[in-house]
């Protein structure tokens, strides 16, 4: 590697050293306190439920109408074939403790994600490749989505796959498209990519799968239709509304924060009203400018639709959707994906790269202590008290995906109008 490389490189190992010694803390702190801090769940018996509690349903009778579930039926299909069933005759909670297969799988799916990483990040770009390897397999994202045991383990292989310069394969890029949007329905968005850059059949293709493969979990499942999926998912919304604190604590989008007069803790206590009436005012301006740049760059790609790669037009569908609203902080982890298959040239992509980074830093800084919780450390298996409070995260990170999408936005900009200096723009369905 010649002494410019080194130059150009050394921003990500300065940054993938931040996220290593992140980790170190986090590891640290589970040492010292036996529990893991803030942005993680502050519930610390609660870790991998995010898995055991779905597995439970899959195992028994009701999750439709009794549990109310909004995943698809693929989630219990896939459940059901990696667990023990004679350990889910109790609870949840048991099963967790006696579900070795279930704990195999969780851990062996980790392990494959960081690998499928590396492949991608390696055709990309071998030198950047063992820095961003770093960031995905031991930055908050996935860190977060590993503690709770969340179904992403499993969607986000697939994505990567659909996503990523995993294969060249049309047909295993379509199919694990479709598994994805059956794990995690707004994948849908990034898989609208095909549509600017006018691939209809691969897109009329994947909506196909996509539709075989529902169909064919439902059949398994017996229930989760439509209906009952749409019904959930309303139920859901009115619930999930009133968990203010658990959308403000890890979030993609600055608009948990405009709750912070419904919250049941002394929140007000820490943060003078006109904070309160400034965050009010200013957050839904920056999430519509948002919403409106990044529509306008989609503009431009269809416009040009050779102009930007696909995992660009991806991470610009995925990116407005979460300034939008907060389906939870580990989403981050496709949005960072994508924008690591970005070269590190130009301001836009650079600053976007760096952004990734920031976001898979799992630390933060705690400015107010809110609530103390004495309980069992599931981790640890010893009894804490976990302090969780108001952190400068609650307000960086949604920021720092707005930075993310504008950069993005405007580098995408400037690509089509010098696109359009070669070649005449697209108009049609087809491309020019």
């Amino acid at each position: 590697m010649t002494r410019l490389s080194l130059r150009h490189r050394l921003p990500e190992v300065v940054l993938a050293l931040a996220v290593l010694a992140s980790f170190g803390w986090t590891l640290y702190h589970v040492h010292a306190f036996g529990y893991l801090p803030q942005p993680f769940v502050f519930d610390t018996n609660d870790s991998l439920m995010d898995w055991f509690n779905p597995a439970y349903w899959a195992n028994n009778p009701g999750v439709y109408d009794v549990w109310r579930s909004i995943y698809p039926p693929l989630s219990f299909v896939f459940l059901d074939l990696t667990s023990l069933p004679s350990c889910y005759l109790q609870s949840p909670f048991y099963a967790r403790d006696c579900d070795w297969l279930a704990r195999g799988v969780i851990l062996g799916t980790y392990g494959i994600n960081v690998l499928i990483a590396w492949i991608c990040f390696r055709r990309v770009d071998p030198y950047s490749a063992p820095m961003r390897t770093i960031a995905i397999a031991i930055g908050l994202p996935m860190l977060f989505t590993l503690e709770r045991g969340n179904l992403i383990l499993i969607a986000f292989a697939f994505f990567m796959i659909a996503h990523g310069p995993v294969t060249r394969s049309r047909r295993w890029r379509i199919l694990s498209a479709a598994v994805t949007i059956n794990f995690k329905p707004y994948l849908l968005l990034p898989v609208l990519a095909l549509g600017i850059r006018r691939d209809w059949r691969a897109l009329e293709a994947a909506g196909i799968a996509t539709i075989a493969i529902y169909l064919a979990s439902l059949a398994w499942v017996g229930s989760g239709t439509p209906a009952e999926l749409a019904s959930n998912t309303a139920h859901w919304v009115v619930f999930q509304g009133a968990q203010v604190w658990n959308e403000v604590n890890y979030s993609t989008s600055y608009a948990p924060l405009t709750m912070f007069r419904k919250l049941d803790l002394p929140v007000m206590s820490f943060v003078p009203s006109r904070i309160v009436e400034t965050i009010e005012w200013l957050v839904p301006i920056a999430i519509r400018s948002t919403q409106l740049i990044a529509l306008i760059a989609l503009a431009a790609a269809w416009l040009q639709p050779r102009a930007l790669p696909a995992h660009r037009v991806a991470a610009l569908f995925l990116g407005a959707y979460l300034v939008t609203q907060s389906p939870g902080g580990y989403t981050q982890l496709f949005l960072i994906f994508l924008i690591l298959l970005e070269k590190w040239e130009r301001a836009g992509p650079a600053t976007a790269i760096a952004c990734a980074y920031l976001l898979c830093i799992a630390a933060d800084w705690p400015l107010a202590t809110i609530l103390d919780v004495t309980g069992n450390s599931w981790l640890t298996d010893r009894s804490v008290t976990a302090s969780f409070g108001l952190t400068a995260g609650h307000f960086l990170r949604p920021g720092l995906i707005l930075v993310i999408v504008w950069a993005l936005s405007l580098d995408s900009l400037a690509r089509a109008v010098r696109a359009h200096r070669e070649r005449r723009p697209s108009f049609g369905l087809a491309v020019a």
